[in-house]
């Protein structure tokens, strides 16, 4: 099943702080979790991608570009796919739900950016499910 889309989270404020919240995020299938701190704002990441593991983006500080691409042939991509942009803004909580068989590169738009990443595979299963493209494999905007 194909799922990639936002969930839209919301925000509290008041006089003791915020909160960010998702009341319509799933979180049955995750089993684990990651955050990744960009140390500057040219760097991209990716392409990586997997044919079954699922993940989910959330931007927890800053902001970021996210660029999927739905892999026609792990061994031998076409490279004429165009991906699919997304942004992430802390500011505006959202989570980009990526299913399998997506591959996806990304950059932080702000310096100290955070981007966490929860995944529905162990690390053991993700090694085995783990696909590494050329950054030039796709032209993507950025």
């Amino acid at each position: 099943m194909v799922f990639n889309r936002l969930i839209q989270g919301d925000n509290f404020r008041d006089n003791r702080g915020g909160l960010n919240f998702f009341n319509t995020f799933d979180m049955s299938e995750i089993i684990r979790l990651y955050e990744i701190a960009p140390s500057d704002t040219k760097t991209v990441r990716g392409w990586q991608g997997h044919k079954v593991e699922k993940k989910w983006f959330y931007c927890n500080s800053g902001s970021f570009i996210v660029n999927l691409i739905e892999v026609d042939n792990f061994e031998s991509p076409s490279k004429s796919i165009m991906p699919e942009r997304f942004f992430l803004k802390a500011e505006k909580p959202s989570i980009l739900a990526i299913s399998g068989g997506y591959a996806t590169a990304f950059k932080a738009i702000e310096a100290d950016s955070k981007l966490l990443v929860f995944s529905n595979f162990s690390l053991e299963a993700s090694k085995e499910d783990d696909f590494r493209f050329a950054l030039d494999t796709w032209s993507a905007k950025w």
